[in-house]
Order: structure tokens, then C-alpha cells, then sequence
């Protein structure tokens, strides 16, 4: 492949050199002009013809073999790396590999409404309006409607204890700041979101798993750690649990929410993926509405860049409490995309999206059972990622990690047990996710690529 349409593209952008190269390796896997396996030329050739330093080229074939778009051996020089499914790598980065995207329903005429929505609010709206700094926790509006979109989970829901949020993220690193004090513990599932991994290991708290089955948590883990610890909070995801794919079933929040009033432990219900099932079980805000800050967000349904999130807390009191912690964290949630947001639900085109977003699920989910299910994979109904789990190796090779690895450089969405783990005990499993930017025909070999890896490791 002659590579002289690189010059034109190099010439033409503002980022450097080094960092545009990955992305034209990329752009010509996706639109077929390089080939799985294809032989790249020698890098000195290259920047001869690229009019580059050579340096600069050994730059940016390190930055793709990085992003595992290429791979070099000795005496074979440098090759385009296996297959591509076709999932591009936007903005310079490879994050969309490790991070739970819902589909993108880009031709459907809800997002058609949306966009036309949101044009209209921002013409009509003066500008300095959405540029200044606003109320915390969202304009009295934005905290009505915020109040009415969590009725279906939370039928108590009421504006004056909703605040609006950037995102579910902001909320637990607000909640865990103000809940969990020096000597305290979080308690929180043996499989947990990374994020709130990360946001312990920044506050410096201790999490402390508590077990899981096929279902979800063990309330009687719960109980023993409230006997036996300090424990300040709980932190729960009930609803398509991430990575697990498990829904708590109401006995079990009937019994943690017990155990939770008799010790007065307040809980952080992360109902990130609650929207998306037609049904789901009373949240846990039902059941103990005294203790439980209950969090909802747009990023798994609508999409990661709407920083939005909307949080109920248990009490007036407990609300004006938050509001500090976020402040003091976040400042506010972006006016700007508040007022769009708001828009879309006073208009109830949330509504329409969310019901085409489930239907794309439901295709998905199919999918995934119909080509993965001999394989054990677990999935529901209504979400998007899905479980695998793999036999744990004789040879003591770290397997989920290695099938990652090679499956994010194929454009496949995959995630190693071990990044959810808090117990040090990481289940041998990949995370799935077909979201994103994944059409449906890259779905299918997505999973067809998933299968041939996992066929091929533990033969």
C-alpha cells in the first residue's frame, strides 16, 4: 500500500506528527486500505516518503503498537495486528475499549428530536443565561423534572431532595467524602465499579467486599461486617450490575434494607443501568427511605457525555449536606447541558430514546446469548454488557487479562474480572460490552471474534 495520502492529512493537521499516525493506521483498517497481518515498510523508508523525522515516526508506531493497532517481531519488522471489528478510536484515545458505552441509535428519529430539541433551546436562549454561575444542584426547573424522571423507580421522589450532578461519578466521590470517616469502612459488592475503586484509593477509605452469588450481594455478608467493623456506608449497584449483569431480587433488598435500619447505616444505591429494564424491583430507596441516597444518570442509556446525574437524599437535611460535598468537589453541573437536558425531558423525548435504546438492547442481548450462551455468558434482557466467564487455568496464566489484551486490539470491548475486583480474588471473566459505536453487523463478529479467542485459549 502506497502510504502518500498520509502527507496530505500530516500537512493539514494541528496535532502532531507522532500522535496522527495511530489514528491514519486506524482510519485505514476501518475503510480496508491496510489488511489484518499486512507488512508494514521499513520506518526509515517511511519517513522519507512521510517527509518526516525518523524519530518521529518511531514515535508514532510505538503510540499505535500501544493502542494495539500494530505489532512488531524481529526480522518481520512491523504488521497491521490481527482482525478489526470495526469500533473506531475517537478522540486520540482507546478508552471506549475499557468503559461500558450504551448503543448509539444514531439514524433513529428520537435522537433526530433531540438534536432538533436542543438546537432550538440554544438559539433561543441568551447565551450569557447558560455561561453563568447558577444555583447548585440545578435551577429549581431542572430539579422538578429531575424528581418527575425518577418517579417510575422512586414514586416519592421530590424536587427539594433531588440535586442535578455532572455525573454519577461526582455523586460517589461526593458521597463517599461525606459519609465514610478516618476508621471507617465502605462496604461494597465483592465485584464493584472501577471508578469507585479509584475514587477509595484517592480519599484513602477501605472497602470492604462483602460476597456475591449468581444474584448479586449476600445480606448475611452484610450483617457479619456490621457486627464486626466499622461500617460507615453501603454501596450497591442492584439493576444490571456492572460486571455482572445480576438484578438483586426483592427479598434480598428487603433484608439488606433491615439490616441496614436496625445498625443505621446509610446506603448509595448506583442505579446507573435501573432505566433501562422495562420492570424492575422497588428500589431500595423504597425500603429504607430514611438511609439511602439513591443515584441515577444518563451516561448508560443516553449517553458518557451528557454529564448529567440526578441524586435523592434521604432527608431536606441530608440534601443541604450534599450539596455542600459537591460544591466543594464539583462547583456545579454545566448550566449549559442542564438546560438542554431539561428541555428534553419537559418535551418527553427522554422517553422516546430510552424505549429505543431498550429495543437495541434487546437485539443485542439476543445476540450475545444466541452466539455466546454455550459459553456460559450471562446477560439481560434489557442491557448492553454481559458476563463471560472462563475456566481458571492449569498453567496459572492470567487468561481474562491476556483474552482483554487481544480483544481490545480487535476492536472488541473487553474488561479483565480483575478491574472490578475488591477482594483480591478476581473471578476468571471478561466484561462485554456492545455498546458504543458498535453497528450491528460489528456486533456479530465482535462476538464471533470473542468466541474464536476464548475457543482458541482453552483448547
Amino acid at each position: 500500500m502506497s502510504f502518500t495520502h498520509w502527507v496530505h492529512r500530516l500537512k493539514g493537521s494541528a496535532l502532531p506528527a507522532y500522535q496522527l499516525i495511530p489514528e491514519l493506521i486506524a482510519e485505514d483498517l476501518q475503510q480496508g486500505r491496510l489488511a489484518p497481518r499486512e507488512r508494514l515498510p521499513p520506518l526509515r523508508d517511511l519517513a522519507g516518503v512521510l517527509q518526516l523525522n525518523y524519530t518521529t515516526v518511531v514515535r508514532g508506531f510505538a503510540a499505535a503498537r500501544e493502542r494495539g493497532l500494530i505489532a512488531s517481531r524481529p526480522g518481520l519488522g512491523s504488521y497491521v495486528r490481527g482482525s478489526f471489528i470495526g469500533l473506531p478510536l475517537r478522540a486520540g484515545t482507546g478508552a471506549e475499549m475499557t468503559m461500558n458505552l450504551p448503543p448509539e441509535i444514531e439514524d433513529h428519529p428520537a435522537m433526530q428530536a433531540l438534536q432538533e430539541r436542543a438546537a432550538a433551546l440554544v438559539t433561543a436562549t441568551p447565551l450569557h443565561d447558560l455561561m453563568r454561575y447558577q444555583d447548585f444542584g440545578g435551577t429549581a426547573r431542572d430539579r422538578e423534572l429531575g424528581a418527575q424522571w425518577l418517579a417510575p423507580m422512586v414514586p416519592d421522589a421530590t424536587a427539594e431532595r433531588v440535586l442535578v450532578a455532572p455525573g454519577i461519578h461526582s455523586v460517589l466521590l461526593a458521597l463517599v467524602s461525606l459519609l465514610v470517616k478516618p476508621g471507617q469502612s465502605l462496604c461494597v459488592e465483592a465485584m464493584v465499579y472501577p471508578g469507585l475503586k479509584a475514587i477509595a484509593a484517592q480519599l484513602n477509605i477501605q472497602l470492604h467486599p462483602l460476597a456475591m452469588d449468581a444474584n448479586g450481594l449476600l445480606p448475611d455478608e452484610f450483617e457479619a461486617a456490621c457486627k464486626s467493623t466499622h461500617v460507615a456506608a453501603l454501596y450497591l449497584c442492584p439493576n444490571l450490575h456492572n460486571p455482572t449483569t445480576a438484578t438483586l431480587p426483592i427479598a434480598r433488598r428487603e433484608r439488606l434494607a433491615d439490616i441496614a435500619l436496625r445498625y443505621s447505616i446509610p446506603i448509595i444505591e448506583d442505579d446507573a443501568y435501573g432505566m433501562l429494564p422495562a420492570a424492575a424491583p422497588p428500589a431500595l430507596a423504597d425500603y429504607a427511605p430514611g438511609l439511602t441516597y439513591y443515584v441515577s444518570g444518563m451516561s448508560k442509556w443516553l449517553g458518557a457525555g451528557v454529564r448529567t446525574a440526578y441524586v435523592l437524599s434521604p432527608s431536606a437535611t441530608a440534601t443541604q449536606r450534599l450539596a455542600g460535598a459537591l460544591r466543594a468537589t464539583t462547583v456545579m453541573a454545566s448550566p449549559f447541558i442542564a438546560a438542554i437536558v431539561s428541555g428534553w425531558l419537559e418535551q418527553g423525548l427522554g422517553a422516546d430514546v430510552l424505549a429505543a435504546v431498550r429495543s437495541e438492547c434487546a437485539w443485542r442481548s439476543t445476540l450475545i446469548r444466541e452466539r455466546l450462551g454455550p459459553l456460559g455468558v450471562r446477560t439481560h434482557p434489557h442491557g448492553f454488557h454481559a458476563w463471560l466467564p472462563l475456566p481458571v487455568p492449569e498453567d496459572g496464566r492470567a487468561l481474562a487479562h491476556d483474552l482483554a489484551v487481544d480483544l481490545q486490539a480487535l476492536g472488541v470491548a473487553a474488561v479483565a474480572g480483575s478491574a472490578f475486583s475488591t477482594d483480591r480474588q478476581p473471578p476468571e471473566g471478561l466484561r462485554l460490552c456492545l455498546g458504543g459505536g458498535l453497528t450491528r453487523d460489528d456486533c456479530g463478529r465482535a462476538l464471533q471474534a470473542v468466541a474464536e479467542a476464548v475457543n482458541a485459549s482453552t483448547a
